[in-house]
């Protein structure tokens, strides 16, 4: 069984899930590594040449060719459960939403030059504006397909990580 980690950027789907893979003794996979690798280009490149559907449809390509490994810890792009194949994908797996409100998000996206190198903007608003906003659209996506949800507010990655190895993939696998 796959073990999914959804949520919006910043939430600490990459931190939490390679700690969790240390700890379980399972492989890490970064959806969005991935993808960068797949398609030989950075996430930047592909939406500024070729456009948000395009990477939406490298991103369910690359979610099926995950989806057919076994024991696998995912840390997901945070569009990834716009799509229905995507979360009908994932479903078969089990999958744990890490959350967090909008001005963590936002410190932690402007403390972070990844993000803001690899990852485009999704509205034309500023940061707090546009984390708001793509946030409420995506809510109720999130939630509605995560078997546990995980505030990564009130809990240090380390914390989430011996949570989510003791009480989940030790339980369920």
């Amino acid at each position: 069984m796959n073990f999914y980690l959804i949520g919006y950027r910043c939430t600490g789907k990459t931190t939490v899930g390679r700690l969790v893979a240390k700890k379980s003794g399972r492989e890490f996979v970064d959806a969005d590594e991935f993808l960068r690798e797949h398609a030989g280009r950075s996430i930047q490149e592909i939406f500024e040449t070729d456009g948000q559907g395009a990477f939406r449809d490298l991103e369910s390509q690359c979610l099926r060719i995950l989806a057919e490994r076994d024991n696998l810890i995912v840390g997901t792009g945070g569009g990834v459960i716009l799509r229905e194949e995507n979360r009908a994908l994932m479903k078969n797996g089990f999958v744990i939403l890490l959350q967090a409100d909008v001005e963590t998000i936002c410190q932690r996206m402007l403390a972070d030059d990844v993000t803001a190198g690899q990852r485009p903007g999704l509205t034309e608003k500023g940061p707090y504006d546009e984390v708001a906003e793509v946030l409420k659209e995506r809510q109720p996506l999130y939630e509605a397909l995560a078997d546990v949800v995980l505030d990564t507010v009130s809990m240090t990655p380390e914390q989430l990580a011996e949570r989510i190895d003791e009480d989940l993939i030790k339980r369920l696998a």
